[in-house]
């Protein structure tokens, strides 16, 4: 099989990423994925790991945390999704994405089983994830960080055994699938505590801590909160990156300075550093050192990302309301500008009228595009329509031709907001090849 065969077989499976309309209880099956997971011989227990759920910043947490295991200089494991450009990038060990070679091998082996099942297909995503843990169990992996992909219960991570698992903020998303209410919502994200694991979670709406608390209670679990057991305070933050005080459960961390942009990045470094304090409990001791270096150098493209200057061009996969609100504030608080032009293109299940409502506010102009990549793209001229307004909108067929139309009409001392969709994103970042991947 070549590295092009591979990437068909795994386009053949049903990728509900992509797709418009589903019944999510009935789509994901548990059972499927602990039935595959076992005949594979049950390779996510063969490695120590953490697991992140949430709706605001999960990436971002994963992130951070893998990149303080790597300043400690633990052979660590990440595990995200989606993917920008490249759905490599959704398995990495340290510094490296997945081979080529490797993607060949894994499928190769996880192909037949499949085939040889006579039970429903797996999905595109939890093929990725078995294949993920095969890939960490043969290499050895020490620590690997898993960011959930949709909910928690019954997502294709949640086979996993985490030592430590992670709650960042939860917000109205996906209401259609997780539930109408934040503590339904909750509720699907708690699924990954496990008994005898200790859960940290980021300051949380009342309605969700409760369900979380609950939760912890009735599986044995011990909770640690930011805010209660780990506390912190914004120093400084602008368009370089933040530099913040944190107390937490073994320590205090003054003058931490974090490279990933904005005072929302803060928060979710001090959840990370809540999950390495709470690696504690199993013997596993990380020094202040590696905490400080890995929040400085850690990446995570797409987020707050500048990609460009004169004029500025930042990408960020604001998804729903309330990381729409959490951008806008970020941008203002950041960055000088003299116009702000916004490039917007939204999936249909989002929240499109309240997301609309956060960025309206701080854009001169708005120009609404639309990903090749996912059928469930809201259409242009939809999105234009439920903004009620018709003076300073276009509408454009493609991400290519707003990028175009953007910088013909920013000045220098202009900024360029592309956000909506991490697909759009994606489709954006392919312009700018020298920035680091």
């Amino acid at each position: 099989m070549t590295y092009p065969e591979a990437l068909k077989y795994l386009d053949s499976l049903i990728n509900y990423e992509k797709k418009d309309k589903y019944n999510y209880k009935e789509s994901f099956k548990l059972s499927r994925m602990e039935a595959l997971a076992e005949d594979l011989g049950d390779p996510q227990l063969d490695v120590k790991s953490i697991h992140v759920a949430g709706t605001k910043g999960k990436g971002s947490v994963s992130a951070i945390t893998h990149s303080i295991l790597k300043s400690q200089g633990f052979n660590a494991g990440l595990y995200t999704s989606p993917h920008l450009e490249n759905f490599r990038e959704r398995i990495r060990l340290n510094d490296s994405l997945i081979s080529e070679k490797d993607v060949v091998n894994l499928v190769e082996r996880i192909k037949p089983v499949i085939d040889g099942n006579a039970g429903s297909k797996p999905s595109f995503f939890e093929v990725y994830t078995a294949l993920a843990y095969l890939y960490f169990s043969e290499k050895k992996a020490d620590l690997v960080v898993y960011e959930t992909g949709l909910g928690g219960r019954l997502d294709a991570t949640n086979v996993l055994k985490p030592l430590v698992c992670a709650i960042t903020p939860i917000s109205y998303e996906h209401t259609d699938k997780l539930g109408k209410t934040l503590g339904e919502i909750a509720f699907e994200k708690a699924g990954i505590i496990k008994k005898g694991s200790v859960c940290v979670t980021a300051m949380q709406e009342k309605e969700a801590l409760d369900v979380i608390s609950s939760v912890c209670e009735q599986r044995g679990a011990k909770l640690m909160k930011v805010g209660k057991d780990i506390s912190f305070e914004e120093v400084s933050c602008d368009d370089k990156g933040s530099v913040f005080n944190v107390s937490g459960s073994f320590g205090k961390y003054n003058g931490l300075e974090c490279g990933l942009l904005g005072p929302h990045q803060i928060a979710n470094a001090v959840l990370s550093i809540g999950i390495i304090e709470a690696l504690k409990f199993f013997g596993i001791k990380i020094s202040e050192e590696a905490i400080r270096i890995g929040i400085k150098t850690a990446v995570w493209p797409g987020r707050l990302e500048v990609v460009s200057k004169r004029p500025f061009v930042v990408l960020d996969g604001a998804q729903n309301r309330a990381s729409a609100k959490t951008l806008a504030g970020a941008v203002k608080k950041i960055f000088k500008y003299e116009k702000l032009r916004l490039v917007l293109g939204i999936s249909k299940d989002k929240d499109i009228k309240g997301i609309l409502e956060e960025l309206m506010p701080i854009s001169d102009s708005m120009i609404v595009t639309k990903s090749k990549l996912v059928e469930r793209a809201a259409d242009p001229a939809g999105i234009r329509a439920m903004t009620g307004r018709s003076e300073g909108i276009i509408t454009t067929s493609g991400v290519d031709e707003a990028m175009d139309t953007a910088l013909s009409q920013a000045g220098e001392g202009d900024l360029i907001l592309v956000t909506g969709s991490l697909f759009v994103v994606g489709e954006a970042r392919q312009r700018y090849a020298n920035i680091k991947r």
